[in-house]
């Protein structure tokens, strides 16, 4: 038994589709699922790995493609892997509920876990726990913006939340003790965690007093601790706040 299929309709299936207006009119592009945000980002380079087709259409979900004419007029050209790019860069990922909710889960979590690395109790100078951010970020009622940075809204966070608690954000200044026999070798597995070096004195031992991010202080104690088998030591000597003009998280 044949099916009649008219010629300017594809059927595809577990689609990601991203939808740009141009010129009055609607285009579409066919992806695969979490392709895009990869491309988007720099991770994906290869065009075939996130188009499922380098069609152009003008309704997806009914496999309508989209004329030729059409693309030349809104686009100024009829290349379709051209299009493809221009909609990929500038259109918007269309996603269900069920995934959109999943994705701000999962934003809200990442922000929270940023606070948490670069904050600190300025009371008791420890740094709070992931799950305590988050309970403070329901708390306040903060709501995550989809189209935002998770670093941009961490910034947001740190000061909506310096109205309920306290908060700052600091470095941590630390000393560190480290026998001469693990000193080197285990300086160079410290290095991805030190912020700054504001000091280095290699005699009998090896001593340095640097800045590090708070969220790191229980990595670096425990590195210590196993590395030098409880010969090294780590001491907190105090925090240095961040100027609230840094408007940046690095």
């Amino acid at each position: 038994m044949s099916i009649f299929t008219p010629t300017n309709q594809i059927r595809l299936t577990n689609v990601a589709v991203v939808r740009m207006k141009r010129g009055g009119q609607r285009f579409e592009i066919a992806c695969y699922k979490n392709k895009v945000v990869s491309w988007r980002s720099g991770a994906e380079k290869d065009l075939d790995e996130v188009l499922q087709t380098h069609s152009v259409f003008v309704n997806v979900s009914k496999g309508q493609v989209a004329k030729k004419d059409d693309l030349s007029k809104s686009f100024g050209t009829e290349d379709l892997t051209e299009v493809c790019k221009q909609i990929l860069a500038k259109g918007e990922l269309q996603v269900s509920d069920k995934e959109r909710h999943g994705q701000l889960e999962t934003m809200f979590r990442d922000i929270a876990t940023i606070v948490a690395e670069k904050c600190v109790n300025p009371e008791t100078k420890r740094p709070y726990t992931v799950s305590m951010i988050e309970r403070a970020m329901k708390d306040i009622h903060y709501s995550v913006k989809a189209n935002k940075s998770t670093k941009q809204q961490a910034l947001e966070v740190i000061k909506q939340l310096k109205k309920s608690m306290e908060i700052q954000r600091a470095h941590m200044r630390l000393r560190l003790v480290l026998p001469a026999k693990e000193g080197k070798k285990l300086k160079e597995r410290l290095k991805p965690f030190l912020k700054v070096v504001e000091s280095e004195d290699f005699d009998e031992q090896l001593e340095m007093v640097c800045l590090v991010d708070p969220g790191c202080f229980r990595e670096i104690d425990e590195l210590i601790r196993c590395e030098t088998k409880g010969r090294g030591s780590l001491e907190v000597l105090n925090l240095k706040d961040v100027e609230e003009g840094d408007e940046k998280l690095e």
